[in-house]
């Protein structure tokens, strides 16, 4: 079973983080159009905060790819059980998931930039986010294992590669975006 461990954080110093990052990879750069499913009744999210994204990722070099995602309930404050497959007709599996009787919750816009690389032999995938409804930018670190006793190795991983980043551990967030773009709308009377 494939698990995301994964730590966001509030960055301080943009430029800063941009060049430790492209001192490890290339950055490519995307804009993740992200549509959320549940309910009427919220079941997913009641039940241990689990996530259906339908996710359209426009690349810079013009090509486009969607993903469908189901998130199943949080392991602890990083780690989440995650199931991925491509979809060809986005608008198609929007219209089934509708059908099914689920309808959209929140979507939204993040612009990306991914930097994968390796550390002590662990993939690793650190992205720079921009919600263009949120004030800060944000830097993801995650890396995929297989299984949770492989979670405290990952979680060692990621916390270091956010302090090689310069990111202090106060900035480091559970939020999900979900609830901060939903809470920006709130305050804008949206």
């Amino acid at each position: 079973m494939p698990i995301e461990v994964e730590r966001k954080a509030v960055v301080r110093d943009e430029q800063h983080v941009v060049d430790q990052l492209r001192a490890l990879a290339v950055g490519v750069s995307s804009t993740y159009r992200d549509v959320y499913y549940d309910w009427d009744d919220r079941a997913l999210e009641r039940d241990g905060r689990r996530e259906l994204r339908l996710r359209v990722v426009e690349v810079s070099d013009g090509s486009r790819t969607a993903v469908l995602t189901y998130k199943g309930a949080m392991l602890d404050g990083a780690s989440t059980p995650e199931f991925e497959t491509e979809v060809s007709d986005p608008e198609m599996m929007d219209t089934i998931l509708t059908g099914l009787g689920l309808g959209h919750t929140i979507a939204y816009q993040k612009r990306c930039q991914n930097f994968r690389f390796t550390v002590a032999g662990r993939a690793v995938v650190a992205t720079v986010v921009r919600v263009p409804e949120l004030e800060p930018t944000f830097v993801e670190v995650e890396s995929i294992v297989e299984t949770a006793e492989e979670i405290p190795a990952a979680s060692t991983v990621v916390d270091q590669v956010l302090a090689d980043l310069g990111v202090s551990p106060v900035d480091v967030t559970e939020e999900f975006y979900i609830d901060m773009v939903t809470a920006r709308r709130a305050g804008l009377g949206a």
